[in-house]
């Protein structure tokens, strides 16, 4: 295995959102029903500023957003929304450090990457930074400066854990083949090249201080071999949109030590299997694979399939609960 094996993770922890907006009690739920893995949870249901771009403009270094009816466009200086992402950010993060009093171990953050950022911030002309490569490149810059300021507050605020850092990057293969539209729905940005994607990714990925980061897509395709190339310890996805043909790249993935952060249980309120059901799947794959069954809890972290902001408060905290039994059956019984 690669040099991304050293990592150990829990066996579940959550995608990034969760409903509602009261810090105190997403706090809660992020680390108590996920006492080995917990997370910085977000809650966009407060509106503009906490959701998962909001959230990460708030972030950036000497670079400011405001929203404008299509969206999140760069600024000139810090404006009211960017003081209230702060704000909510302060908040989230006065909460968790409340719950995580003591606590040792995997403590998970996110934050939006490169380059689904720049494929969703406007510039003043209404088009998103991904049009231009110098934008690119100064967003990239001031997003990493942003993140190495807020894992130093976290650490400072929760001494005991060791950061995981995941970058949300939904977009990232619209970027890479060119799918992202212009302003004007006609036409769409070039493809950006692998290479320079990668680049970037790896600039990102060093932020965290040699500690591990995740990079976490719902969309389908997530292009796992260039993560794993770009230093990634982790991808995140949404399992259930795997097909046959991926089995190449996960078989890689994992025999190169790169650990599957598998998106297992709905993202919105529905019956919930039984937690041996709702890794049956995982098994399947791993026998199409002719993989060791005891590599499984080596290599598998058990999530929801995407954010849980969409679910009401009660099925968030079931789904939670339930990866963390489906992830102890899946090291109890591997086979």
């Amino acid at each position: 295995m690669s040099e991304n094996s050293v990592f150990r993770f829990g066996g579940a922890t959550g995608v990034g959102s969760l409903p509602g907006g009261d810090a105190h009690e997403a706090a809660k739920t992020a680390t108590g029903s996920l006492e080995d893995f917990p997370f910085l949870a977000e809650l966009p249901a407060r509106g503009p500023g906490a959701d998962m771009i909001g959230r990460t403009t708030g972030l950036l270094v000497e670079l400011y957003a405001r929203v404008e009816p299509s969206g999140w466009r760069i600024g000139d200086r810090p404006g009211r929304d960017t003081r209230r992402a702060r704000s909510w950010l302060t908040q989230d993060l006065d909460a968790l450090e409340e719950y995580t009093q003591g606590y040792q171990g995997d403590l998970k953050v996110q934050a939006v990457g490169p380059w689904t950022l720049a494929a969703t911030l406007e510039l003043r002309n209404g088009e998103v930074a991904l049009s231009d490569p110098g934008a690119c490149r100064d967003l990239a810059a001031s997003l990493g400066e942003g993140l190495r300021l807020h894992l130093a507050d976290v650490r400072r605020r929760v001494p005991g854990a060791r950061l995981v850092l995941q970058l949300d990057e939904p977009s990232l293969t619209a970027v890479l083949r060119g799918q992202v539209r212009s302003a004007s729905g006609y036409r769409t940005h070039r493809a950006v090249d692998r290479q320079v994607a990668e680049s970037t990714l790896r600039d990102l990925v060093g932020v965290n201080d040699g500690g591990p980061v995740v990079v976490h897509s719902c969309a389908p395709d997530v292009p796992f071999a260039l993560l794993r190339r770009a230093g990634a310890a982790g991808v995140s996805f949404d399992f259930s949109l795997l097909t046959e043909r991926d089995d190449d790249v996960i078989g890689e993935a994992v025999e190169g030590g790169t650990r599957l952060f598998a998106g297992v249980v709905p993202g919105t309120d529905g019956p919930l299997s039984d937690p041996a059901g709702s890794v049956m799947g995982v098994r399947t794959l791993w026998r199409r694979l002719g993989l060791r069954p005891e590599l499984l809890a080596e290599a598998v972290t058990l999530t929801p399939a995407c954010g849980l902001a969409g679910a009401s408060p009660a099925y968030a905290r079931q789904a939670l609960a339930h990866c963390v039994r489906a992830a102890r059956s899946l090291a109890d019984n591997p086979e």
